[in-house]
């Protein structure tokens, strides 16, 4: 019986979230550390003004899950995998040992920053529920020739993300919803993220990650970009920088978690997107959202599901 930790990405951020976060050594601490490093007051991150950035969110949450990740560890409800969504797979590598929170810190400054120059204004992501991958595929080649607009990320074989111009964004919604597609969500994210268009992103982040010593995981990291268990410093170094311009697999991701034994998945960070994916997808096993169900439940049902073992 394994226990799996999923950190959410961008979407997932509200106002307030880190002034929410429990009264704890290990928390304070990380907030402290999270200041220092960015020489900003990391507690400023989180109103609805600089909750407008796609910096400031992205930095909160690496922050919010990395302090969550730690007072889980501290508690001795300690994970056999990890695997993070999007801006969430910095979280990941930082609680598998193979980035220190530093380095994350630094990556994901610069992520968000280059991210929100590139796409300041009329781009974004969709969510289309209740049509497949290769039905949706076809409906964005039939406005890309007009507008940019891609296949983003594969939260579910029927929940699809697209990405691209708000009015490409609109055509693809509008055929999505003459074809049958159940919802229609527009995603809190003011950038065309895991496509194409973020390719220059993605050179610019293999490069400073290059100059920085990614460490082999001490427990796996399940990628982004292929949905593989990764170990190597060097696999996590290329699924972080390439992720922001390739779609992330995420049903894969956890499909491959349950086929390697997970029985137990936390949820570490706001909302609960992720665990109702998995609850949803995969009903024989159990799924918690740590927001919800507080540490001490977390840390009972973690330490019991691993002596199970």
């Amino acid at each position: 019986m394994k226990v799996a930790y999923l950190f959410p990405g961008q979407g997932s951020q509200r106002v307030g979230m880190l002034q929410q976060l429990p009264a704890h050594p290990i928390i304070a601490a990380t907030l402290a550390e999270a200041s220092q490093i960015l020489s900003e007051n990391v507690l400023l991150f989180d109103s609805e003004k600089a909750l407008k950035s796609t910096r400031a969110v992205q930095l909160a949450l690496l922050t919010i899950e990395v302090a969550l990740g730690r007072l889980l560890q501290g508690e001795g409800a300690i994970s056999n995998m990890v695997a993070g969504h999007s801006v969430g797979a910095f979280a990941a590598a930082v609680i598998a040992d193979s980035l220190s929170f530093s380095q994350a810190l630094s990556v994901v400054n610069l992520r968000g920053r280059l991210m929100e120059e590139a796409y300041p204004k009329e781009y974004g992501m969709a969510v289309v529920t209740g049509l497949d991958e290769k039905t949706v595929g076809l409906l964005t080649q039939r406005v890309l020739g007009r507008e940019p607009v891609y296949v983003a990320n594969i939260n579910a074989p029927d929940q699809i993300t697209i990405a691209g111009s708000q009015q490409g964004l609109e055509e693809v919604c509008a055929l999505a919803r003459e074809g049958g597609a159940q919802k229609i969500q527009y995603v809190n994210i003011s950038v065309p993220s895991h496509c194409c268009l973020l390719q220059p992103v993605a050179h610019a982040l293999m490069t400073k990650l290059s100059a920085m010593t990614v460490k082999d995981g001490v427990i796996p990291y399940i990628g982004n970009c292929r949905a593989r268990a990764l170990r190597r410093g060097e696999d996590v170094r290329n699924d972080l920088a390439l992720g922001v311009a390739q779609s992330v697999r995420w049903h894969d991701m956890t499909n491959l978690l349950v086929e390697l034994g997970t029985t137990l998945f936390i949820e570490v960070g706001p909302g609960q997107v992720l665990t109702t994916m998995v609850m949803k997808a995969f009903p024989t096993v159990r799924a918690m959202a740590l927001e919800n169900s507080g540490f001490s439940s977390a840390r009972i049902l973690v330490q019991r599901e691993q002596r199970k073992e």
